[in-house]
């Protein structure tokens, strides 16, 4: 049985975590995790609440450990279960179930690398997302640096342009590999 290295694209939204999510793993032929939030959104028609985030949380780990079964040396994750305790926090405060956190902290004790993405790429207008002002992506850029700062967790921080970025990924996960 493998261990693959487990590293995920991390940052508030509109950062470009699907994007790298992708070119990483095509770059390694390893798989990706999607976000599994993305498709509850379109299942729930945009309606989601407290009570489904149990749910979501679910979701998140199976999409994970479909690709952690799939991986030989790596698995990208798009997002994961620490990020989605981010949000539970920032759109329904209190509401994040006490198993969803404490399964969040024990994986992310498992991630060999967290590739923490910048806002300094333009914001892309979708209807699931909630910062497009540049003090609000500022802030939450900040809180998910604290949730890896605060924890101690091995982070590289990806900006600039796309080849800036896909070229700063490639080196950080080469390090954690070799």
């Amino acid at each position: 049985m493998s261990n693959p290295k487990r590293i995920v694209v991390f940052g508030t939204e509109s950062t470009g975590k699907t994007v790298l999510a992708q070119r990483l793993a095509a770059h390694f032929g390893e798989p990706w995790a999607e976000e599994f939030v993305r498709e509850f959104w379109a299942i729930k028609a945009g309606k989601i609440t407290a009570e489904d985030l149990g749910s979501i949380a679910l979701g998140q780990l199976a999409n994970e450990d479909r690709a952690i079964a799939a991986a030989r040396r790596a698995v990208f994750f798009d997002t994961d279960l620490l990020t989605c305790t981010l949000w539970d926090d920032v759109l329904f405060p209190g509401a994040c179930p006490a198993w969803v956190r404490a399964e969040a902290e024990e994986r992310a004790r498992e991630v060999a690398l967290w590739l923490l993405c910048d806002t300094d790429v333009p914001f892309e207008p979708d209807p699931q997302r909630s910062f497009p002002d540049a003090a609000g992506r500022g802030r939450a850029r900040e809180l998910w640096r604290a949730a890896l700062e605060s924890r101690g967790l091995p982070l590289v921080e990806i900006r600039g342009d796309w080849p800036e970025r896909t070229r700063a990924a490639i080196a950080a996960v080469e390090r954690v590999l070799a």
